[in-house]
C-alpha cells in the first residue's frame, strides 16, 4: 500500500512545485503576469484554497472511503495540471492553480490517514517516513521543470505530468485496497461520526492546539524555501533557471527524504522506551532549521548555502514524518485525517500569507536575508512548544 502510494506523493509535490522553478518561462511568456507579487499570488491561491479545503478532505475521508478520496483526488489534479500547460493569461492560471489548490487538498490527509489504518505501533512512523519520501522526490524532480523549459517548454512540463498522474490513478483503482478494520466498534463509528463530534472531540483538547500551532510555525519556513529559494539562488549567485531549481529542490529534498526515512526509525526506536519518542524527535529536526536558516540567509558563499539546504533538509525530514504519528497520539482513527486537515488549513494559510509577503518584500528590495532570520527565530520557539504535547493514552498507539 505505501509502495502504491508513493508514486502518488511524488506527483502531489511535483506538480505543485514546478510553478516556482519554472518563473521566469512563464512570465516570458504570459506578460499578463506583471510582476513578483502577482506571481506570489499565483502560489499563494493555491496554498490558500487547499488549506481552507484540507479539514473537508479529511472529514470525507474519515466519514465516506479513504481509498476512493485518494484516487479522486489525484485524477482530477493531473487533468488540471495537464490544463495548466495550456493556460495563455494571467486569470487563467490564477484559475487553474485554484482548481489544484481544491483537488490535491483531499490528498494527503486521506493518505496519512489510510497509512496509519495499515501501520499501527513500531511501523507507523517508518511507513510514513516512506511515503512523504515520495513528496521530496516529487519536490527535486520540481526542478527539473526548469531544464525542461530551457530545452523544449515549460508547457510540456505541465502536460507530460498531467497525463501521467491520469493513468496512474486508473492504475490505483484496480490496485489500491482500503484497511480492513478488527475492531468492529471501531468500524461501526468511522461510519457514523459527524462534523460536530469531530471538531469536539479534536479542538477541545488542549495537545491538539500545540500540535497545530508547532505544525504550522515551521511550515512558514517550509513555504518561504519551496516558493521562493530558486529565485534566491538565482539572484544572489547569478543562476540559470536550470540550475537554481534543480539547486533549490535538490539539495533540500534529497536531504529531507534521507531525513524522513532516518527520522521515522528513529522515532519507532525511541518509542521502545519512552511514549515521548517521536515528540523528541520531532524537535531535535526543528532544532537543526535554525542553524540551517541563517546560513541560507547570511552563509556568503554558495557551498556554505548549499551545505546549510542539506541541514535544512535534514531537520525537515525528522520533523515531517512525526506530525501524523504525534496525531495519532492524541486523536481517535475516526478522527485523524479531519484533525491533519485541520492542520494543514492552519498551516498553510499562514505559509500563504508569508509567501505573498515575500513577493511584496522583492518588490521593494527587502533582502531575503530578513526573512530567513525570523523564521529561525520562529522554528526555535516552535522546538520548545512541541514538548508541552503529553500523549493521551498508551492504547491509542496501537488503534
Amino acid at each position: 500500500m505505501v509502495a502504491l502510494l508513493w508514486p502518488v506523493a511524488m506527483l502531489n509535490y511535483l506538480d505543485r512545485q514546478m510553478v516556482s522553478t519554472i518563473r521566469s518561462s512563464i512570465r516570458a511568456d504570459i506578460p499578463s503576469i506583471a510582476n513578483d507579487q502577482d506571481f506570489g499570488t499565483l502560489m499563494a491561491v493555491f496554498m490558500w484554497v487547499y488549506a481552507f479545503l484540507s479539514p473537508v478532505g479529511g472529514y470525507i475521508a474519515d466519514r465516506f472511503n479513504r481509498r476512493w478520496t485518494v484516487i479522486a483526488s489525484l485524477f482530477v489534479w493531473s487533468a488540471v495540471t495537464w490544463l495548466t500547460g495550456h493556460a495563455t493569461s494571467y486569470s487563467q492560471m490564477l484559475c487553474f492553480r485554484g482548481l489544484m489548490g481544491i483537488s490535491e487538498a483531499f490528498y494527503i490527509p486521506a493518505a496519512l490517514a489510510l497509512i496509519a489504518d495499515f501501520h499501527t505501533g513500531n511501523t507507523r512512523a517508518k511507513a510514513i517516513g516512506i511515503h512523504q519520501s515520495g513528496i521530496y522526490a516529487g519536490l527535486a524532480l520540481g526542478g527539473v521543470g526548469g531544464y525542461i523549459a530551457d530545452h523544449s517548454s515549460w508547457r510540456n512540463c505541465f502536460t507530460w505530468f498531467g497525463a501521467a498522474g491520469v493513468v496512474y490513478a486508473i492504475v490505483l483503482i484496480v490496485a489500491l485496497k482500503d484497511a480492513r478494520s478488527d475492531n468492529s466498534a471501531t468500524a461501526e463509528k468511522k461510519q457514523t461520526v459527524g462534523i460536530g463530534q469531530t471538531i469536539t472531540a479534536l479542538w477541545s483538547q488542549p495537545a491538539f492546539w500545540i500540535l497545530v500551532i508547532y505544525f504550522t510555525l515551521p511550515a512558514i519556513a517550509g513555504w518561504v524555501t519551496k516558493n521562493w529559494l530558486p529565485t534566491y539562488l538565482a539572484d544572489t549567485f547569478n543562476l540559470k533557471q536550470g540550475p537554481a531549481g534543480l539547486s533549490a529542490t535538490g539539495y533540500i529534498q534529497l536531504a529531507s527524504l534521507g531525513g524522513v526515512i532516518l527520522g521515522g526509525a528513529v522515532a519507532d526506536m525511541w518509542m521502545r522506551t519512552t511514549q515521548r519518542g517521536r515528540i523528541y524527535t520531532s524537535a531535535v529536526g526543528v532544532l537543526l532549521l535554525v542553524p540551517a536558516l541563517l546560513g541560507l540567509g547570511y552563509g556568503g558563499s554558495l557551498n556554505v548555502v548549499i551545505a546549510a539546504m542539506i541541514l535544512f533538509g535534514l531537520g525537515w525530514g525528522f520533523y515531517d514524518c512525526n506530525n501524523m504519528p504525534i496525531l495519532c497520539q492524541i486523536a481517535r482513527p475516526e478522527h485523524r485525517a479531519t484533525g491533519y486537515g485541520f492542520m494543514n488549513l492552519v498551516s498553510i494559510s499562514v505559509g500563504a500569507a508569508a509567501t505573498l509577503l515575500l513577493g511584496w518584500m522583492r518588490d521593494r528590495g527587502i533582502k531575503f536575508s530578513v526573512a530567513f532570520a525570523v523564521s529561525a527565530a520562529v522554528a526555535l520557539v516552535s522546538a520548545g512548544l512541541i514538548l508541552l504535547v503529553k500523549p493521551r493514552a498508551q492504547n491509542l498507539e496501537s488503534i
